[in-house]
């Protein structure tokens, strides 16, 4: 899939969900978090970054993860919803694979429709959050409450810490 194809893909999905939201242009030498955050004037705590994880033993399982910018992935969080004794960070190849997206760009919109979200309960606490917009030219400004609205979606306390 094509940056402007994923990005299509992920207005798409947010018009289908009726998800009231805002196109950011995005420099793409910036849509990596902590430049984006940097460049443009967002807090971590507003960043939502999506990850896509798998599992290492057993089954192949993936899903895909949302944490706010200033928090750090639970392993044992992960584990457990993958079901498997070992987890890691998908690959930049699977995640283009998988989500036809490239790293930087990552959304939780216009994804396969089987694979789950799980977003940690942080990202719950802020008034708007910044998610990726499917290519590294546009992120998608919106409340995260209409997280909840997609489908495979499940808030999930404790998949995140706090980096102190």
């Amino acid at each position: 899939m094509t940056d402007r194809r994923s990005e299509h893909s992920v207005l798409s999905h947010l018009g289908r969900l009726g998800i009231d939201h805002e196109v950011l242009d995005c420099k793409p030498e910036f849509a990596d978090t902590a430049a984006f955050c940097a460049e443009y004037d967002v807090p971590l705590s507003h960043s939502a970054n999506a990850i896509l994880v798998k599992s290492r033993r057993g089954e192949r399982r993936f899903g895909l993860v949302v944490v706010a910018a200033d928090c750090k992935l639970q392993n044992r969080a992960i584990r457990t919803l993958l079901e498997t004794s070992k987890a890691s960070f998908a690959s930049a190849d699977e995640t283009r694979e998988i989500t036809g997206m490239l790293i930087g760009g990552v959304s939780v919109f216009g994804l396969p429709e089987d694979l789950p979200v799980w977003i940690d309960s942080r990202v719950m606490d802020v008034p708007w959050a910044i998610v990726g917009g499917g290519s590294r030219s546009i992120k998608i400004r919106l409340a995260p409450e209409d997280l909840k609205l997609l489908p495979t979606a499940r808030v999930v306390e404790g998949l995140a810490a706090v980096v102190v």
